[in-house]
């Protein structure tokens, strides 16, 4: 009983805490998650934790379905040397395989199509933790991706059009699932300048129907301007409130 007052304390103060403290969610993860998972079995407050893979899944406190999905490890951000390490974890290939998560809270099947992966840059963010936004993604977007996936190359080329006003590259995979596929690798050897100034990235993988009906998906990459306006923040492209699984 007393650990779930505790975890229900800890839920109730944490959206405070996080825009206080950048360190909110690396404790949840370090304080909570973990070792509850290791003496209880229970990954409470996170709905998974994964030890083998090292990564954990955490309700966001923002929307119904927003989850985040967090290294055990402690890992800042993309501009962390360990998301390029050589036996870097997949961390986009396990948001993908969480995606149940997002689908459940919507209440409704939703295709791939309708699925977004996001990361922020260092501007973008509140908090010293890699966490991956794993939501649905703007109708707008959807619709944008939809329009001009057949256009999209396998390198970085500007997107078509701007989205949530702002300019990204994008590429496009055809491949049903990201295990094969390293995405900061993908920005660091592919976007010149990129390697050394990954803190100003900011990356969102969605999924795609490709011409002719095959899986897919598009990524699309941006990166901070501060005297434009622009803090790198991918998350922009998705819906918090996903509407799309309302129509």
């Amino acid at each position: 009983m007393r650990l779930l007052l505790g975890l229900v304390a800890l839920l109730t103060l944490s959206g405070a805490a996080q825009a206080a403290d950048p360190d909110a969610l690396w404790k949840i993860v370090s304080q909570k998650c973990v070792p509850n998972e290791r003496e209880y079995g229970q990954p409470a407050p996170c709905a998974v934790v994964d030890l083998d893979k090292g990564y954990v899944v955490l309700k966001d406190l923002v929307g119904d379905t927003q989850y985040l999905l967090m290294p055990t490890a402690k890992v800042t951000g993309i501009e962390d040397p360990a998301v390029l390490a050589p036996d870097a974890p997949n961390y986009f290939a396990d948001a993908w395989a969480e995606r149940h998560f997002t689908v459940t809270a919507a209440k409704r099947e939703l295709p791939r199509d309708d699925i977004s992966l996001a990361i922020n840059s260092v501007y973008g963010r509140t908090q010293n933790q890699l966490h991956i936004h794993i939501d649905c993604v703007a109708p707008a977007v959807h619709d944008a991706i939809a329009k001009n996936i057949g256009a999209l190359g396998d390198t970085w080329a500007p997107f078509p059009e701007k989205l949530a006003g702002h300019n990204y590259r994008a590429l496009r995979l055809d491949e049903d699932g990201l295990d094969r596929v390293n995405a900061f690798q993908r920005i660091a050897e592919g976007i010149r300048g990129a390697r050394e100034a990954m803190g100003k990235q900011t990356l969102v993988v969605v999924g795609a129907t490709l011409p002719g009906g095959a899986p897919g998906f598009a990524l699309l990459e941006g990166a901070a301007d501060l005297a434009a306006g622009n803090r790198g923040s991918g998350e922009e492209l998705q819906d918090h409130s996903c509407a799309l699984a309302q129509q």
